[in-house]
Formats: C-alpha cells, sequence, structure tokens
C-alpha cells in the first residue's frame, strides 16, 4: 500500500526531518496527507552560558549546564534561534495524527529526534523514520516500516555532549588565566593540534643530511619503440658489495643511523666515481620479474572521501562535507557520515550492471566484491557513501554542475570501480655492473612496471598524500635484457641529495592520522579541523597545515599539567569507553564520575554520588599510572603549579627567547641586569615555527623599534617621533604631560599612518609634518563645496560632501590641483569599478570553472577570482607564497558555501508588515496599550539577559 493512499486512511502525518532542502525532497515523494518541516538542526542543548540557565539552577549548574553532584543531569534549553520554529512544529503537530521522526541515523540525529518529542510531548503516535538515501523507494519504504527510537544512541550521544561540555568549560579558563583570554579546549581538538604542534617540533628538531650517488643512462644497441625502449635510466645501489646511502638510511639529527652499514658518498666521492666509470664495460647481471595485482579500493566512508577530496579536487574537509550535504538532501548520493565500506545488495548490481554497459563483460569479476571494515567501533548499520538509487545515474544524466558535480564524478568512479576485477602485470627489476678504472665494482639498478590488463584502473585510480609519489596506474617500460647482456653507458652523473624534514600535515594527511589513531569519531574531523583554525592554533600555507606559535603555549600547558587530557592512547580509550555505553556494556554516569571526581571517585560500574575532593593530587589523577581515568576537577582546581611565562616561553638560541604574549608572539633578549627587560621585537603572526632561527630573530631585534624622534614643530614646539606599530609605522606628537586625556576637553595627538614608500628609517622631519597635515584642502568648486585629499584605510582619496573619489597615488595627497580634482569629480563615478587593476599574480586555470584564476587586490585585500567566483585571502595567506592549489581551494570553499543571502525579500517584507500592522491599527490601539507595559518589561528583562550572557560566556566547548 502507498503512503498516499495509507494517509487517506490514517488521517494526516507529520515528518520532521533535520533541513529544509531535505524537507524538500522528501516532500516530493510524499502523498498530500504528509507534511514535511524542517526542525533546523537541534532544537534543544546545552545553556550557551549562566543567562540561558532557567533561575531554579545555582552555582556550578549555571556555569556547567551540568548538575554534577546528582548523577550529571544535564540542563536543556530551547536555542533562542530555534524557539519560533519549535512553536511552528507545535502548531503543525496540533493538526496531525502522526508524528514520524524522520532525522538522520546516527547519534546525532537519534538525539534530535529525542529532544523534538521532548520538546513538542506529541499526544499522537511517534514513528521513528530511518533511511539512508533520500530516493522515492527508500523514503515511502522507511514510511511503510517505522521503528522505534533507540534510547542506547541517544544515551551515547548525551553522554558525549556532557563529557565535552566539562572538559571544555574546565580546561579552557585555564587556557584564560595562564596564556590568553579567548581560548578553547576540546577533547578531539586540543590532540589534533598536538599533533599538528609535534610534526612541527620534528621539523624544528631536524638537521639535513647530504649524500650523493650517480645515475646512469644505458643503451642496449638496438633501435627502441614504446614496447622496448633503446635506453633506460639506473641509480648507483652498491660499490664493492656495501649499499649505497639513500635518504632512508639518516635519522633527523643529520647522521648515519646506529648500525647502518652503508657507503655514504660525498660529492667529491660521487664525482671521482662517475670520471673511474667512463668507458667502463656493462652488462646485465640479472633480472628479476614478479607478477604484479593490484585490487580496487573499497567503496568511500566519510574519512576516505575527505582524503580523495582533497588530493584529486583541492577540497578542505569542510568544504568536502558541505558539497556533499547538499549531494545527500538533494537525492544524489547516500547518507555521508558513515564508517562502513559496505554496499547493500542492491547498489552491488547496480554497480556491476553499470561495469557491464559502460567497459565491457570482461571487467566484471565472477562473484560480487564485497569490503570488510577496518573502523573500529564503525558507527550504526551504513552504506558506504555510493550514488543513489537502484540504478546508478551517470555524472552525465545527473545535471549537477561544479563542485557537486565533481565530487558525484569522484564517488561514482570510486563505487563502480570497486566491483570491477583487478589490475594485473608485471613488476621488472633489473641490475646492472661495471668495474671503474679503479678497480671499484659498481652496481645499478632499475625497476619497472608494465600492466597488462588495467581493470579497475579504467574506472578510477586513487590519489597520493606526496605530490612525488607515483600513482598505480603508471607504467615504466624497461628494454627486453636477459642476464649478461652487454649495456653501453651512454651517461653517467653524479647527483646530490638532501634529506627533508617531514612534511607537515595536510587536512588529508591530518583526517588519516586521527583515525588511525582512532582519536574522536570520522564523522566529526572536518568540524574539528575547522575549530583549530578559527581559533588561530593552526593556518594554512598552502595546503599544509601549520602551527602557530599560539598553538605552542596551549600545547605546552596541556602536555605538562594536563597530560592525559591530551594524551594520543587516553583520547583513543575514551572513544572506547563512549562506545561501550553505546552498545550497552557500560553505564553513563558511573564512567563520568570517574571521569569527574577521580578514579577512586566511585567503583567501576557502581552508582552512588562521590565526593569532589576524591582524588587528592592533581598531578597523579592526570598523569599516574593505572587506570585511564583521571580526576578532571581536581586537575583544574590545583593550578598553583602553572608558571604562565615559562609555558609561553621558547629558547631559540643564543640567549633569544621567543615569548607568546596577550598581543602575539615576540622575541626577547635575555638580560640579567636588575630592573630591564631586554630587548623586543614583534614576530609576524603568520611565520611558520620552524623559520624562526637565531639568524632570523636577530634580524628582528636589529630592525629599529620604540620612538624614534624626528625634531620639533615649528609651529607647536612638540615633539614629533616616529614608531612601529602592530599595524605599521606611524608618526605622531608627543602631547605636554598636562594636557588632559580624557573627558569633553580631552586632546587627542595628531597622528599619521606612514606612505608605503615610507620607512623607519628614512622618514624625516619634514615628511611627518606633511603627513599630519592630512587632510589637505585642495579648494572648493564652483558651488562652493570643498574638496579634500585624504590618505584613507584603502588608500588615498578626494572628498567633496559625501562624494569620494580615488586617487592613483599617496604621492597626489600633496601635488594633486584643484583644476585636476575638478576633472575627476567630472567624470561618471564608477561606484567601485574603475579601470581593472592589472592582477597580482596568476594560478593557472580552475579544474571546476575552467578559466583562469587570477589573485587581485581588491577594496578588502587581496582576493583570487575565476571571474565568475570570488574569495578573499586569509589571514595567513600571502600573494607571494600563494599556490595555485590553495587559490582553487579557496574559490571552491567559497563555492560550497553558495551565493550570500540577500536581504531585500525582508525590508520588503517589513514595508508588507507595515502596511498590514497600519491597517489594523484601530482594531488593536487597546490590546497595544494594555500590553505596553509588560512588553517594556519583557524587553528590559531580555536586554539585561543578553549582557550577562556575553559577559560570562566561556569561549566555546568542542571535540
Amino acid at each position: 500500500m502507498s503512503p498516499t493512499s495509507e494517509t487517506a486512511q490514517g488521517g494526516r502525518r507529520l515528518v520532521i526531518v533535520e533541513s529544509p532542502a531535505k524537507a524538500k525532497t522528501i516532500k516530493g515523494y510524499l502523498g498530500p496527507g504528509y507534511v514535511v518541516e524542517a526542525s533546523v538542526g537541534h532544537i534543544r542543548d546545552l545553556p550557551n552560558g549562566a543567562a540561558e540557565v532557567p533561575d531554579q539552577y545555582t552555582g556550578e549548574v549555571r556555569r556547567l549546564g551540568v548538575d554534577v553532584e546528582h548523577d550529571f543531569q544535564p540542563v536543556y534549553v530551547v536555542n533562542a534561534d530555534k524557539k519560533s520554529q519549535v512553536r511552528k512544529l507545535k502548531e503543525l503537530l496540533a493538526d496531525s495524527d502522526e508524528l514520524f521522526l524522520a532525522t538522520d541515523e546516527d547519534r546525532e540525529g537519534e538525539a534530535i529526534a529525542w529532544h523534538l518529542q521532548e520538546v513538542l510531548k506529541p499526544k499522537v503516535p511517534v514513528r521513528r523514520m530511518v533511511f539512508h538515501e533520500i530516493t522515492k523507494d527508500a523514503i515511502r519504504a522507511a514510511v511503510a516500516n517505522p521503528r522505534e527510537l533507540n534510547q542506547r544512541l541517544v544515551d551515547a550521544q548525551e553522554t558525549r555532549r556532557i563529557l565535552d561540555r566539562l572538559y571544555g568549560y574546565e580546561v579552557s579558563p585555564v587556557l584564560w588565566k595562564k596564556v590568553m583570554r579567548g581560548l578553547s579546549a576540546g577533547r578531539v581538538q586540543s590532540v589534533a593540534t598536538r599533533l599538528v604542534v609535534e610534526r612541527e617540533r620534528e621539523r624544528i628538531a631536524f638537521r639535513s643530511a647530504e649524500y650523493w650517488d650517480l645515475t646512469g643512462v644505458f643503451a642496449t644497441g638496438r633501435t627502441g619503440d614504446t614496447s622496448d625502449p633503446g635506453t633506460f635510466g639506473a641509480r648507483l645501489t652498491a660499490v664493492d658489495g656495501r649499499r649505497v646511502a639513500q635518504g632512508r638510511d639518516f635519522a633527523s639529527t643529520g647522521r648515519l643511523k646506529d648500525g647502518a652499514q652503508v657507503l655514504h658518498l660525498d660529492e667529491a666521492g660521487a664525482r671521482g666515481l662517475a670520471a673511474a666509470l667512463e668507458g667502463a664495460a656493462f652488462t646485465v647481471r640479472s633480472v628479476e620479474s614478479k607478477p604484479y595485482r593490484r585490487s580496487p579500493y573499497a567503496p568511500f566512508r566519510t574519512t576516505t572521501l575527505q582524503q580523495e577530496a582533497s588530493r584529486k579536487l583541492g577540497f578542505g574537509a569542510k568544504a568536502t562535507m558541505q558539497v556533499a550535504q547538499k549531494l545527500y538532501e538533494n537525492g544524489f548520493i547516500t547518507y555521508m557520515r558513515t564508517d562502513s565500506t559496505t554496499l547493500s545488495e542492491t547498489a552491488v548490481a547496480a554497480a556491476r550492471a553499470q561495469v557491464t554497459q559502460l567497459y565491457g563483460a570482461d571487467y566484471l569479476p565472477d562473484k560480487p566484491r564485497s569490503y570488510a571494515g577496518k573502523v573500529k567501533n564503525a558507527q550504526e548499520a551504513h552504506e558506504a557513501i555510493r550514488p543513489s538509487g537502484d540504478r546508478f545515474r551517470t555524472p552525465a544524466e545527473t545535471g549537477l554542475t561544479g563542485d557537486q558535480f565533481r565530487l558525484y564524478e569522484l564517488i561514482w568512479k570510486r563505487t563502480v570501480a570497486s566491483q570491477m576485477k583487478d589490475a594485473v602485470g608485471n613488476s621488472v627489476t633489473v641490475k646492472i655492473g661495471g668495474r671503474a678504472s679503479d678497480g671499484r665494482d659498481a652496481e645499478f639498478s632499475a625497476s619497472g612496471k608494465t600492466i597488462t590488463f588495467h581493470g579497475f584502473m579504467k574506472a578510477y585510480v586513487e590519489g597520493a598524500d606526496d605530490p612525488n609519489a607515483e600513482l598505480d596506474d603508471r607504467e615504466r617500460r624497461l628494454p627486453q635484457v636477459a642476464e649478461g647482456d652487454r649495456l653501453a653507458a651512454e651517461e653517467i652523473t653524479a647527483d646530490g641529495h638532501a634529506t627533508k624534514p617531514p612534511a607537515r600535515y595536510t587536512e588529508a594527511s591530518l583526517v588519516k592520522e586521527l583515525e588511525e589513531r582512532e582519536i574522536g569519531r570520522p564523522s566529526t574531523y572536518a568540524s574539528i579541523i575547522g575549530t583549530i583554525l578559527d581559533r588561530g592554533y593552526v593556518f594554512k600555507k598552502g595546503t599544509a597545515l601549520v602551527p602557530s606559535f599560539l598553538s605552542f603555549a596551549v600545547v605546552n600547558l596541556l602536555e605538562k599539567h594536563f597530560g592525559r587530557l591530551v594524551d594520543y592512547d587516553f583520547t583513543a580509550k575514551m572513544e572506547d569507553d563512549l562506545d561501550r555505553i553505546a552498545r550497552g556494556e557500560a553505564q553513563a554516569v558511573p564512567w563520568l564520575k570517574r571521569f569527574y571526581f577521580g578514579e577512586s571517585a566511585t567503583a567501576p560500574g557502581a552508582g552512588g554520588g562521590a565526593a569532589p575532593g576524591a582524588v587528592g593530587d592533581a598531578a597523579e589523577a592526570g598523569n599516574g599510572d593505572g587506570d585511564h581515568l583521571g580526576g578532571l576537577k581536581d586537575l583544574v582546581t590545583d593550578l598553583g603549579a602553572i608558571d604562565a611565562r615559562e609555558i609561553s616561553s621558547f629558547p631559540v638560541g643564543d640567549g633569544i627567547v621567543l615569548r607568546v604574549g596577550r598581543y602575539g608572539p615576540y622575541v626577547q633578549r635575555v638580560t640579567e641586569a636588575e630592573g630591564e627587560t631586554g630587548q623586543r621585537a614583534d614576530v609576524p603572526d603568520d611565520l611558520p615555527p620552524d623559520e624562526l632561527t637565531v639568524a632570523y630573530a636577530e634580524e628582528l631585534l636589529a630592525k629599529p623599534s620604540g620612538d624614534f624622534e624626528l625634531g620639533t614643530d615649528p609651529e607647536t614646539g612638540r615633539k614629533i617621533v616616529a614608531k612601529a606599530g602592530r599595524y605599521g609605522p606611524y608618526v605622531t606628537e608627543v602631547l605636554p604631560e598636562d594636557t588632559p586625556k580624557t573627558g569633553k576637553n580631552a586632546v587627542k595627538p595628531r597622528t599619521a599612518s606612514l606612505f608605503k614608500s615610507m620607512s623607519l628609517d628614512t622618514v624625516t622631519l619634514e615628511d611627518a609634518l606633511r603627513l599630519m597635515s592630512l587632510p589637505r584642502v585642495v579648494g572648493t568648486d564652483p558651488e562652493g563645496v570643498e574638496i579634500t585629499a585624504q590618505n584613507g584605510r584603502y588608500g588615498p582619496y578626494l572628498k567633496k560632501g559625501t562624494d569620494s573619489r580615488s586617487l592613483d597615488s599617496e604621492e597626489q595627497l600633496f601635488t594633486i590641483t584643484l583644476d585636476e580634482a575638478l576633472a575627476i569629480y567630472a567624470q561618471p563615478k564608477q561606484r567601485g569599478r574603475a579601470a581593472a587593476k592589472p592582477p597580482l599574480k596568476e594560478l593557472g586555470t580552475d579544474p571546476v570553472s575552467e578559466r583562469p584564476v587570477v589573485v587581485k587586490d581588491g577594496r578588502f585585500g587581496p582576493y583570487v577570482t575565476d571571474g565568475e567566483t570570488n574569495a578573499t585571502l586569509r589571514r595567513d595567506d600571502d600573494v607571494e607564497t600563494i599556490t595555485p592549489e590553495r587559490g582553487f581551494e579557496l574559490l571552491a570553499e567559497k563555492r560550497a558555501k553558495g551565493p550570500a543571502k540577500k536581504t531585500a525579500k525582508k525590508a520588503a517584507k517589513k514595508t508588507t508588515t507595515a502596511k498590514k500592522t497600519a491597517a489594523k491599527k484601530t482594531t488593536t490601539a487597546k490590546k497595544t496599550a494594555a500590553k505596553k507595559t509588560t512588553t517594556a518589561k519583557k524587553t528590559a528583562a531580555k536586554k539585561t539577559a543578553t549582557a550577562a550572557k556575553a559577559a560570562g560566556k566561556p569561549a566555546a566547548e568542542t571535540d
């Protein structure tokens, strides 16, 4: 029986989903007896501040939003921005005969459904409707086969939420007191930050090693072709039977690893050997051939999709999930937050059908392929991410464009390829030997690979994190040679190499690392990376994630005083425990008590209260042996041992220290002289920590800093000084000491920024007086309106009343005449569309729009554009160093967000409302008068609450 005909008999049904886009798609698949409405995400959550907590709660409950003394009962409040939506849902429910909660089938979705049921308090039957793809058949099957709410999933999500609230709201204030206001800590975000910081520490400690070897080009003497090349390259591997050192033989100290029995060639040794091998006779010593076989990759799950979208499409994790969400909600792919690589029988049949249709029966294996899940504690019974439906639409059939098309194509290719045959071929290793003129024996080696049947590679080849890595479908053909064949050396060259520091994490490789360490949930990785970027703990340099100096201070504090909270194994074990709670193998309340109050607070698995001071020593609770659950409360209470200056100080060398201050990082030369602070200099916020060498620190300290006295203003007699400010160099006058600085008689000193062509080293008193004379009156127009030349935030300009016009150069501020100014004003105003400036940098062709991408200088700073989409460069991006990949990524993120919301409709709505109000004015005058006093009181109360909330809200708590 179809849902429509069921409705005719069963009355009206209200279906609630999370998003309006999802509601719109589902509505099209259900009959007229169904009302589909969105909750617009969570409607209820823990309070964001004390002002949101109901009045009956006091003390710690108001601060945390959790009653830790009474079984960690959470205090839930309806989000302020969701109250109108809740009201609408209640009105719709009042007219309905049945309620279907159709939120996502995971912990988060189950929790949203539970909160909806708790808040709406339905008096009609409630059904839990679940599906993992939005197609007509899937939606109708979900209506016909509802289930009950899964309370275990709800409890598991609630436990995670409480845990993250306690972690965030207890640890973040420690960072405020000891490092800087506004910082945040989180169960997974702090560990992710530590990973990035540790990688940078490795880079700082790294010492490069130089090593040399030889490359030879050998000829067979035959005329070559594509199947049998006449020449091939080989690399020196051994001298007199001793292996030649390669990069893998060196430690990060720049020295050979202990026990490495290898020959370390330097430049002189390599060049000498190359010269000795000139004219030597070479023969093939061995030919080893092995069969090559490569199986297809498993279908995508959340993390592998994020990694591949980063490698192949240049998407960040956040952009990938935004695009995937749109594809899911519009019925193109299955649910995109999944740990599973399993395909349903329907999906396997669809994929196999397309293999036969598109590639032929030769590419279809005899039996369907199945993929066992590799993710520990894989969440729920989801499928892998795949095209939706029982017949996959090819990318061309979808009608999609831009980023959605590209991501769908990636998912479609991967899914189809997963049901294709293996790629097979042969791998060959050839060893060549020769004797040098000085008697030394040299052995070279060459490796080749040929693919005789491409199999799944016809459809899809996985990318690599290392840009220098060879992809699976790359062939390297060697000539057909046999042992004993003579070869001629056409060229032998000495090659120098240097070991490289470990590569910084990219979003893709950080996601992979977190998953391999079993830290956090894969579905949260995109938001975690977004958080550490937004908080300023990490910034991007190209696609690499670079830790800020601020993150070094934060991680330093957490490692020294909250060791377990950022311990990788501890965080992974916490994840195990949370999954045990989800499976019903452990209880939430006893577990939370042990985590918050300490190991001795309650016996494992037992209930009852706990004394807050059950664990006496904070260090023992945080870093002792035994059970991995320590007492968070004691850790954050005992802060006496934390030296704020020490945890924010890092030695650079030669008596120079890097410190993280309230206003940013700076270097300081340490002095033992009493009362002296030592020489200081600000460090650029976007400087990668591994680039802060002693030499660069000396360079920063040598730059002019402090006040430079330029002379005295002859008109006022005041001293004029030049200063280095945080936002650039400037000049100012020094006011007498008795000058009022506050109140209505306050006097502000004249101040002016230096022109771009000026510097503190060269600026003169004359320059300073000219700068401080601005704005300059150029003259008046024929109507008597004054025209002035001014220097503003966006450059030099003319101002006449409210009409401003840009000038071409700063020098024009002093040279432009009235006639020239009037000529500029005689031209039509271009309203921000002046003659286009030449691009600052060209980045190549965008892979999505296939249009040239350039960096331009805009009113609000530099931005990248392909002519269709504009994306402003972030704080950590630099015009000189931005890579094409970073430019494409910024454009992809901007496209994923969609066009900016317009407010014109709201304005129109206001006008309409105003008319309606006017029409009703006479009939409602008495009611308005009666309600006036009450409304005023409510408004006043609301303002007070808002102010309190703004003052008392912690930074954030997040995974």
